[in-house]
């Protein structure tokens, strides 16, 4: 009976690593890499999962393998020491799957609104605007730059 501990984890790990691989991982649910970083959008949660998803499929099968073992041992302690490795082996491989995965995330760019993006246009436009000396070449320039006229 102990010996169903490991396996099963590593089944529900490894099921989870591999929906992350195939980027199937809802951002709705409880499961998955979920730090700040992963949570600021829908590309930086694929992202994370994806890239956790290797050592978190490792992890499950650990998990089913730490599960084998212990059922093949003859005495109570090697089942014991086996769950107990297995056990841990899960743990500690999740853990890195998931520093490696918010580590990714938070590399990838936050997402930009539309609203900021035309606050920012609008903020230098009026900035283009107030530089109205006798310079229409610093103008062209601003405006070229914040992208409001064609080069």
């Amino acid at each position: 009976m102990l010996a169903l501990i490991p396996a099963l984890l590593g089944v529900l790990v490894g099921w989870g690593g591999f929906l992350g691989w195939r980027e199937k991982l809802p951002r709705s649910r409880g499961a998955g890499v979920r730090t700040d970083a992963t949570m600021r959008s829908d590309e930086a949660f694929r992202v994370a999962n994806r890239v956790a998803a290797l050592p978190t499929m490792a992890a499950g099968v650990v998990g089913v393998l730490a599960g084998v073992a212990a059922l093949a041992m003859p005495d109570t302690l090697g089942t014991v020491l086996a769950t107990t490795f297995g056990i841990v082996a899960v743990f500690v491989l999740v853990a890195g799957g998931g520093v490696l995965g918010h580590r990714a995330a938070s590399a990838v760019p936050p997402p930009s609104s539309p609203r900021a993006a035309a606050v920012a246009r609008a903020a230098g436009e009026a900035a283009a605007a107030s530089c109205a000396d006798d310079s229409p070449h610093r103008i062209g320039f601003l405006r070229r730059f914040l992208g409001t006229e064609a080069a």
